[in-house]
């Protein structure tokens, strides 16, 4: 069926680049999804083969409608004032990528982009479990930590767009090595992988369930942990404790530099529900000053998968 197009409507579209997919959407002016599609970025070897695919899908999921603008969340380190991709994590040859300026050139119209943790943040206070906030982080439990800082209703990036990069405090010094190549950062404590990584270890000395529900797959990650905790298992009890521990940590650090009134927790963590909020909010009170009680609240994220695409869309909303 052919879509029937309102004429006075701006149109957006909204990208998000990772390093195995591509996918952008069309919103309206009051930020509802059109229109979605989606391509494998395998196979495009550098990153002009990437960016003119990104421009033919925006072309197609338009339906060439004239767009008010183009927001595009990508991965790694952005110089978002600029529109380069400084580093695309697991983007082959994304190394200082002036996407806005090439993007602008083909495409005829304005180009905004934003490192993919920024944007879910944008995504979420516009139009997820932010909205009604004034000052919102955005925390995101997955393979690492990503975050996003909005600060007096507005996106704080920093004096070179890097702010945000909360994963990456240091908890303790002496911790494991992350990949960034410090030692003992946030997210080598309460990610999903040091779930999964504790998880292992700790079933080198002591048998679990976990073991059972991970047979079928590669490896054991934090949903297998969460699972077994359901069950009561010893071993799933003791890591997500610690993991929880370490979250409730850095997040009281957050609090106690940003004072945000919400916290909202995306990323595949967070999806473990009520075996991780009630507890995660009781031990982060009882870590935080106690003038802060009572400030803040935490909050699961709204959005989902799509959290990239809108918040690159609400960049001009």
């Amino acid at each position: 069926m052919q879509t029937v197009w309102n004429k006075q409507q701006e149109f957006v579209v909204g990208v998000d680049l990772g390093g195995t997919k591509i996918a952008a959407a069309l919103f309206d002016s009051e930020g509802q999804l059109l229109n979605r599609e989606q391509m494998e970025t395998a196979g495009a070897r550098t990153a002009e083969e990437v960016v003119a695919r990104i421009t033919n899908m925006i072309r197609s999921v338009s339906g060439g409608q004239p767009l008010r603008g183009v927001g595009m969340a990508s991965p790694g380190t952005v110089n978002s004032r600029e529109g380069i991709v400084i580093h695309g994590t697991n983007l082959p040859e994304w190394t200082n990528v002036p996407l806005k300026a090439w993007m602008e050139r083909d495409l005829h119209t304005e180009v905004q982009v934003l490192n993919d943790a920024n944007a879910a943040a944008w995504g979420e206070y516009v139009r997820g479990a932010g909205r009604g906030s004034t000052n919102m982080i955005y925390v995101t439990l997955s393979t690492g930590i990503g975050s996003g800082i909005v600060l007096d209703g507005k996106l704080f990036l920093g004096s070179s767009s890097f702010a945000g990069e909360l994963g990456h405090h240091i908890i303790d010094p002496s911790g494991p090595q992350c990949n960034c190549g410090s030692h003992g950062c946030w997210e080598v404590f309460a990610s999903g992988t040091a779930i999964g990584l504790a998880a292992s270890q700790r079933m080198l000395t002591q048998p679990s369930v976990i073991s059972e529900l991970a047979a079928a797959e590669a490896g054991v990650n934090a949903k297998h942990v969460f699972e077994a905790k359901r069950l009561h298992d010893p071993v799933a009890v003791e890591v997500i404790d610690r993991a929880i521990y370490y979250m409730a940590l850095g997040l009281v650090n957050v609090i106690h530099s940003f004072n945000p009134d919400r916290i909202v927790i995306g990323g595949g963590v967070s999806r473990a529900g009520e075996l991780l909020f009630p507890q995660l909010r009781e031990m982060t009170d009882k870590l935080v000053m106690p003038s802060y009680l009572g400030t803040y609240e935490i909050v699961p994220a709204g959005l989902r998968d799509d959290v990239g695409l809108v918040g690159a869309a609400a960049l001009f909303q």
